[in-house]
């Protein structure tokens, strides 16, 4: 894994525009697309070579296709591909998008080079809604009603390829022309095509380089030269003739259980569970979703605001990346809620509040795009925020807060979900490829899936019992909105956080209690949660009056928090701890080994938990990871992140450790 974020060296792309309205690369110095008809290029080169049309209208309900891209552009091509996807594929078909781009156009350029084509205007719509927080790394979109993903994964083509887990049916092989753009067009980057392709994966592209048709036949593609489309007299197009690859270590290998039916059982209805079931429902899951109190988001996901702060590292870290690819999936979702009621991009201003989180600050600020954060000075921030501060700090323009339940109403409002409540399952037993869930004798549900995302109660089954998860008792404090406290218009954050005022009341928190699990909220971390109040903000304190001392009248909620003795969720397939051990005892002596014994999954039972305190930044993305990782999709997150986040890095830590 680099030391260094995907954003080093991050630029939007740089357009000049013709005088027809064409967008032309200034990095590159080449067209997006042809002059005379982007989409007769497009239809003729990426969909007809690649059968498109029929290989659509093939699909069975719950199959999809898989299309690969390696130069997104002004997303031409996956618009195309979408429509023709829309007009040929059977209801319960999917389409998954996978596309490279360096240089991501910004949203504005993006609408102005869409508005060239009315016939693909309803999707652009569609497209350019989800068009936000578009940062470095892997970014997941669901469009078309769950039908369509897209996964755009913003970087280096060679370097994003590498970090792929995804097996590809299509390849379009896009980008400025190799006299324009040679590192896109190299040996390596054709392994990594041949990588993620499977015996017949096909591939079109606009070029008829002879050193482009010589890299693809080395590494595996049969490739011929068809008639090209307007000025290109040829180009190529072939299928895939090798076999495909392997190198994934068997214990996170992907488990090959795949159920007849696709139904599935997601016991807890928090933001982890509902973001689960979301996911699967979108894919055609039938999904039974179990939650022992009487509504949803109960428990740590129930506070009025959750912040959508983001603990980056300025060496790109697994929870940094994790971090920076579910903020841009959250944002992208919140667009579906009513803004200023359900959430609000105020921005996130995180506070210098010491030496040492000053030079933090400075590394992030050079190691990320002034699009996802920007450092400023007292004056500065000041005035974005409203009130007095003691200093500058690094501000997150995208950033900003939201209520959880509502978005987890939201999810799980959609075909395919039913809520069950005030079921408590205590047992699970599997009998004849079902997962039967019991209060004792009584039987609640019965699926050939089970995913568990009741946050520290996904380990009291027998089958989970080893999952290390602890909690930390957490107390936000109410506040009631005055004249004032009004003139706040961001999130403040330094070792606690206070957002601008939701329903007439501000929320300020929260507290880390290791030691305490009382539910009721306490005087103390009341008078707590006032002190980081007023290092927040002197001003702001003055303005809550919140100096008045009567603790004893102030709302509070208090949530326990479920973490992992590395803080990162956990997130997949769980195996059989006891034969795990067995299977790979050997790495007790030698942990350079890679057996190939097949991991001893416990078939159809999964995973979703240990969120922390990130859990409006890393939930809704665990869903897509989660069904990824169930339904056999491309991994919406670098392959690396996939494993950090796995149920099965605690087993052979424990193994390798001699514990």
């Amino acid at each position: 894994m680099s030391d260094l974020p995907a954003s080093a060296g991050f630029q939007h792309a740089e357009l000049e525009w013709d005088e027809n309205g064409q967008p032309q690369s200034r990095q590159y110095g080449d067209v997006y697309f042809s002059r005379v008809s982007g989409i007769e290029e497009t239809s003729h080169v990426f969909l007809a070579q690649n059968d498109l049309a029929s290989r659509f209208a093939a699909l069975q309900p719950g199959e999809r296709l898989v299309i690969g891209e390696t130069g997104f552009g002004t997303g031409l091509n996956f618009l195309c591909a979408w429509q023709l996807f829309e007009r040929h594929a059977p209801a319960g078909a999917r389409l998954h998008f996978v596309s490279v781009e360096k240089h991501p156009l910004t949203h504005d350029d993006l609408a102005r080079a869409l508005a060239l084509w009315p016939q693909l205007d309803e999707l652009a719509q569609r497209l350019l809604a989800q068009y936000v927080a578009v940062n470095p790394g892997f970014q997941q979109f669901r469009l078309g009603d769950g039908r369509v993903s897209l996964t755009l994964l913003v970087g280096d083509a060679l370097e994003c390829l590498a970090k792929l887990d995804a097996r590809i049916d299509a390849w379009f092989l896009d980008g400025f022309a190799p006299a324009k753009n040679p590192q896109m067009w190299q040996p390596e980057l054709f392994a990594q095509m041949a990588r993620l392709s499977a015996p017949g994966t096909t591939f079109g592209t606009f070029t008829s380089a002879g050193f482009v048709r010589r890299g693809l036949g080395a590494v595996g593609f049969e490739v011929q030269r068809v008639p090209g489309w307007g000025p290109k007299r040829e180009i190529l197009r072939g299928h895939f003739a090798g076999q495909p690859t392997t190198t994934e270590k068997p214990w996170y290998a992907r488990p090959s259980h795949r159920p007849a039916q696709r139904q599935a059982l997601v016991i807890g209805a928090g933001l982890a569970g509902c973001a689960s079931a979301a996911s699967l429902a979108a894919r055609g899951w039938q999904v039974t979703l179990l939650e022992r109190h009487a509504e949803i988001a109960q428990e740590g996901s129930g506070n009025p605001q959750g912040v959508l702060y983001l603990k980056l590292s300025a060496h790109g870290t697994a929870l940094s990346q994790l971090v920076a690819s579910g903020f841009g999936y959250t944002r992208r979702l919140l667009q579906n809620l009513q803004r200023g009621r359900d959430w609000d991009a105020c921005g996130v201003l995180q506070l210098a509040y010491d030496d040492k989180e000053t030079e933090r600050q400075a590394g992030l600020a050079e190691a990320f795009p002034a699009t996802l954060l920007q450092p400023l000075d007292r004056a500065e921030a000041e005035r974005i925020a409203g009130v007095a501060l003691a200093g500058g700090g690094l501000f997150y323009p995208d950033a900003g807060w939201a209520h959880p339940p509502a978005l987890c109403r939201w999810m799980i409002e959609r075909p395919g979900i039913e809520l069950r409540r005030h079921q408590q399952p205590l047992q699970l037993r599997r009998e004849n490829e079902q997962w039967l869930a019991f209060d004792g004798e009584r039987l609640l549900a019965q699926a050939p899936v089970v995913v568990l995302a009741g946050a520290a109660e996904a380990a009291q089954f027998d089958q989970s019992a080893w999952l290390p998860l602890k909690r930390i008792r957490g107390q936000i404090t109410g506040l009631p909105a005055t004249e004032r406290s009004t003139a706040l218009q961001t999130v403040l954050c330094a070792k606690g956080y206070v957002a601008p005022p939701r329903d007439g009341q501000h929320t300020l928190g929260a507290s880390f209690n290791f030691e305490q699990t009382d539910p009721a909220p306490s005087e103390a971390e009341h008078r707590s949660n006032l002190e980081m109040l007023q290092e927040i903000s002197p001003d702001l304190y003055q303005r809550l009056q919140a100096d008045t001392g009567a603790t004893t009248e102030l709302v509070g909620r208090v949530a326990m928090r479920c973490t992992s003795p590395d803080y990162l969720p956990i997130i997949g397939p769980l195996a059989d701890a006891p034969a795990f051990a067995e299977a790979y005892a050997a790495l007790a002596k030698d942990a350079r080994q890679v057996p190939e014994t097949p991991c001893p999954w416990l078939d159809g039972l999964y995973v979703n938990t240990a969120h922390g305190s990130r859990g409006m930044i890393t939930t809704p993305l665990s869903g897509e990871l989660l069904a990824a990782w169930i339904d056999g999709e491309p991994l919406p997150l670098p392959r690396a992140i996939a494993e950090a986040c796995h149920p099965s890095r605690f087993l052979l830590r424990k193994l390798i450790r001699g514990s």
